[in-house]
């Protein structure tokens, strides 16, 4: 592709009926008609402010008509904990999430890091060699394609890209490579555990057609390169990986990890997920005196969901609430870190350790928020908000797949039903800070 490519696939591969579902129409088209006139702009304009304005998405249609109202969206306000309404499509340009509608800005720079990216690099060509035309055409968009933001963690939600139940065994091994060379053991181990419980839990429910271990897509944006930027997206039911490059510099966000129910008995072994996270932020909160948890408990219940930022909320505004990183001994704020490590782990180790640096600079300013019990198995909802950073962990009521478990859809939050986000506030999700600063910045794009 070239950078002035649409990234708008132009032709689709025949989908199987368990991996693959009707696209909208409708926004595909919205997104022609701006990358046609963003492709113009560029004509005009020239120069890095055409550049610029690229790199952030367009004003996208909602279309809840698009198809039903999937079976995993509980009601209730914004905030995208269940995927956003329907197949809803976004509906404002990115801006980023921040606590007043502002952005600080000089929080990210284009800066080397350290950090290996010849293996993700090579594994994603790799992956993309592997596909047939068709599928590459379906699969492959521009880096600063509205297609990021297009994720949902809904079973139903309607998704582009290639399905793992559309690739071969082969296909999907190069797959499963791009995975491997992008994250940790464990974040390859938290995937694979989120699929076989999704599989594992349909066949429960007599319902493998919306929950099953291939309902997840693949996309990758731009083409992989040690230069220019690119990046891929895993995504489908309770999983969602964004992961941007750009030089020896990674943004793995926005990432969704969740799973009902989130240990299951499969083939003779129980198969737990999303435990570590629940462990840490029980760990923090129990380690306050009862004058700090006074200030970081906002309430002693928990709703059946809390969730600000999940899917479609890229543009939330959420003030600063619960108690303050300054206010928290050493090894407090060992504990808060706890729970970063949580999620930044599921990336290699020196992505990691990169995140948790950039973590640590704003510590004093990191601010917790705690809803619900404090008990080994109270449900309970926390969110760790930085200028940096932004983490929140929900137990959920149980969903649609609560017959898999004993549970009634609807009742009381429990740790069986468990969704989590990490994404990076002030520009960054998507790497997108990182982008606009290399159009802006790099001599072949002025």
């Amino acid at each position: 592709m070239t950078e002035l490519d649409t990234g708008e696939p132009t032709a689709r591969e025949p989908q199987s009926e368990t991996g693959s579902r009707t696209h909208a129409s409708r926004r595909n088209f919205m997104r022609k008609v701006f990358f046609a006139s963003g492709a113009t702009a560029v004509a005009t304009m020239g120069g890095a402010g055409a550049w610029a304005a690229m790199a952030d998405d367009a004003t996208a249609t909602a279309d809840a008509s698009a198809s039903p109202v999937p079976s995993g969206a509980p009601g209730g306000g914004p905030g995208g904990g269940a995927g956003g309404p329907g197949n809803q499509s976004i509906t404002e340009d990115f801006f980023g999430l921040t606590t007043d509608g502002k952005r600080i800005d000089d929080l990210f720079t284009i800066h080397s890091t350290g950090v290996d990216t010849a293996q993700v690099i090579a594994a994603a060509n790799a992956f993309l060699d592997g596909l047939t035309d068709t599928q590459k055409s379906s699969t492959q968009f521009t880096v600063h394609s509205t297609e990021w933001r297009l994720w949902s963690n809904v079973d139903s939600y309607d998704r582009q890209g290639v399905s793992l139940a559309d690739l071969s065994d082969d296909q999907k091994a190069l797959g499963t490579a791009l995975l491997t060379a992008a994250l940790s053991a464990d974040g390859l181990e938290t995937t694979e555990k989120i699929r076989r419980i999704n599989q594992a839990a349909g066949e429960a429910i007599d319902n493998t057609d919306a929950f099953n271990e291939d309902a997840y897509y693949w996309t990758v944006m731009g083409t992989p390169s040690a230069d220019e930027p690119w990046g891929f997206q895993f995504d489908g039911h309770h999983l969602v990986i964004n992961y941007f490059v750009l030089g020896d510099q990674v943004v793995m966000s926005p990432c969704f990890w969740g799973s009902e129910p989130t240990s299951m008995e499969i083939d003779g072994e129980t198969v737990t997920v999303c435990h570590e996270e629940v462990v840490a932020g029980l760990a923090f909160i129990n380690s306050l005196t009862d004058a700090q948890r006074a200030v970081a408990v906002e309430s002693t219940t928990k709703s059946n969901e809390s969730m600000k930022a999940g899917a479609f909320s890229d543009n939330a505004v959420q003030e600063y609430t619960g108690i303050r990183g300054n206010a928290l001994t050493g090894a407090q704020k060992t504990k808060l870190l706890g729970i970063v490590q949580a999620f930044a782990g599921r990336a290699k180790a020196d992505v990691a350790k990169v995140k948790l640096a950039e973590v640590r600079k704003h510590l004093d300013d990191t601010h917790v928020t705690w809803a619900g019990g404090t008990g080994d198995d109270d449900a309970f909802y926390v969110r760790v908000h930085s200028p940096v950073v932004w983490i929140e962990v929900d137990c959920q009521a149980p969903g649609p797949l609560a017959g898999a478990y004993g549970a009634t859809q609807g009742s009381g939050a429990t740790q069986k039903h468990v969704h989590s986000v990490i994404r990076t506030p002030n520009g960054n999700d998507y790497g997108k800070e990182l982008l606009r600063q290399h159009y802006l910045t790099s001599p072949h794009h002025r």
